[in-house]
């Protein structure tokens, strides 16, 4: 499938930024920014999709819950994509309960300009397809990495795909939030993220998590993570610089200072 390439205005989502001038054109009027705070639920489970949003700095979780009230982390998406993917699948509900697990800003449009964009049949009809496969992807292997692998291999994982999205090495993730999305309890986190730390791969203070040691971080993740990452890196990258998917500039005001 063939997915036009143009210049567009420097959006640091991917899908905004990969548009053609002209199709970006159309959208431009309906777009709106906004900032998306810890904890905003966009939307409930099976709840009605209003409006689709792109992240820019943002990264929001698919959870899905429980009859017990239990909740588990099914995927996540960053800059690389799309809220509310089920809209190009004909279905106008969330599956899942869409939370902001790291805040920032991010960009929405109504759904229904979003399909009538997509309905056109171009490049956004095309990125999004790509995008949804991707996603489908995660999930699928999200849900196996839950069955089969340690809290410590999957907590691994986990801040690794964060790190992907947030660029940051500083991660602003408590105990408590993480065990929501790995579905397992605070104490589980909590000895997880200590044996991380003693290996120096991490190091946990006062809700945030900073990345000491990325390389050592892989290969101690379980083989989930090369699978994720590898279909990740796939996905179009748009205007945006190669590698990371934010421009020097955010990577910097994003750096934690020593």
């Amino acid at each position: 499938m063939s997915i036009p390439q143009a210049p567009s205005p420097p959006h640091r989502n991917h899908i905004l930024a990969a548009l053609p001038q002209a199709d970006y054109d159309r959208l431009a009027p309906h777009l709106e920014q906004i900032e998306l705070p810890l904890g905003r639920i966009l939307y409930p489970a099976d709840g009605l999709i209003n409006y689709a949003y792109f992240p820019t700095h943002a990264m929001i979780s698919l959870v899905s819950q429980q009859p017990d009230g239990a909740t588990v982390e099914v995927g996540l998406t960053g800059f690389e994509g799309m809220t509310a993917i089920s809209l190009v699948l004909g279905v106008d509900r969330s599956p899942h309960q869409c939370i902001v697990q790291i805040n920032d800003g991010g960009i929405r449009a109504r759904a229904d300009v979003i399909m009538e964009e997509f309905k056109r049949g171009g490049a956004l009809h095309d990125l999004l397809l790509r995008y949804a496969q991707s996603l489908l992807q995660q999930v699928s292997q999200i849900a196996a990495c839950n069955r089969l692998h340690s809290v410590e291999e999957r907590l691994a994982r986990w801040l690794l795909m964060s790190h992907d999205r947030c660029i940051c090495d500083e991660l602003p993730l408590t105990h408590e939030f993480i065990s929501q999305m790995l579905g397992v309890r605070r104490a589980g986190v909590t000895t997880a993220a200590l044996a991380l730390q003693a290996e120096g791969f991490i190091h946990y203070t006062r809700g945030r998590i900073t990345i000491k040691d990325r390389p050592g971080l892989e290969d101690f993740a379980c083989a989930c993570y090369p699978i994720l990452k590898a279909e990740f890196d796939r996905l179009p990258a748009g205007t945006q610089n190669a590698g990371g998917g934010l421009d020097d500039r955010h990577i910097d005001e994003c750096a934690p200072t020593h």
